[in-house]
């Protein structure tokens, strides 16, 4: 699956500083984040999909 995501200019700065602490490519950091995410138990990923979903409900209203 390919997905594609729209940063602000400020989370896209943090996630290029952090992947560059890190050693990584941006790209690579998004990858580990998500597959992080997705085999995390069952109740941290839905407390943190809950609080994801939470934190951008505006956003999401607008864009449907």
């Amino acid at each position: 699956m390919k997905l594609s995501i729209e940063l602000s200019d400020s989370q896209a700065t943090k996630l290029r500083e952090e992947a560059s602490r890190l050693g990584l490519e941006p790209t690579q950091l998004v990858l580990a984040a998500v597959a992080d995410l997705l085999t995390a138990e069952g109740s941290d990923f839905e407390s943190a999909a809950k609080r994801i979903l939470e934190k951008n409900e505006d956003l999401y209203r607008r864009l449907a």
